[in-house]
């Protein structure tokens, strides 16, 4: 089977990014990144993509509304084949337009347990300093399709973490972070395996056959 031609968004660093460029090139994943893009050309995602010889985009989303620039970045992942678009700490509006195109290939990590901790104005640091103001005993990271809503589409994956008595939401977003980087990952691993099927709201994962 061909390996599954992916898109990467980050705006950060790029953590996430280089988790699935890890397993890749480990030969656990069945894919390829073909590009990876970026709202920020300050993001260190995009030297990450550098030193490992894949294309880095910076698309700037000034003077562009949300329509427009999902347009933009749906032209240059069309262009270049993309099959899987992978948001890796991606702080940038999807549009409708986006989603349709797309539909249920978008993948989209997010640092806590959904639906908690979610939707508009939940991220980053955010997340982690509302589950320890709330006095949560878990939390954790969720791995899920992306819809028409902030952080509302169907669930892929989800591992929880402990949160103990003095945890701050720094130390929080670093336990979280590891299981982040172990889930996502596996998502994406079991998107090119054609191993997910999307059924109403809930993601259904294949079974391994011997």
């Amino acid at each position: 089977m061909s390996p599954v031609r992916i898109a990467v968004l980050v705006s950060g660093s790029g953590s996430n990014l280089q988790t699935i460029i890890d397993h890749i090139e480990d030969k656990k994943i069945n894919g390829e990144i073909a590009v990876v893009v970026s709202n920020r050309s300050s993001a260190y995602g995009l030297e990450r993509a550098k030193k490992h010889n894949i294309e880095g985009i910076f698309l700037s989303a000034k003077g562009l509304d949300d329509e427009a620039y999902s347009r933009e970045i749906v032209k240059v992942l069309k262009e270049r084949n993309v099959e899987l678009v992978v948001l890796a700490g991606y702080l940038k509006i999807i549009s409708p337009y986006f989603v349709e195109e797309f539909r249920n290939r978008i993948i989209n990590i997010h640092p806590s347990l959904i639906p908690s901790f979610c939707g508009k104005g939940c991220y980053g640091l955010k997340v982690h300093e509302k589950a320890v103001e709330y006095g949560v005993k878990v939390s954790g990271a969720t791995v899920h399709f992306v819809n028409e809503e902030a952080d509302n589409g169907p669930i892929i994956i989800q591992k929880t973490v402990e949160v103990d008595y003095d945890d701050t939401a720094e130390t929080l977003q670093k336990k979280v972070l590891k299981v982040e980087h172990e889930i996502l990952p596996e998502a994406v691993r079991l998107f090119c395996d054609n191993k997910l099927s999307v059924i109403g709201r809930k993601v259904q994962i294949a079974k391994i056959t011997s």
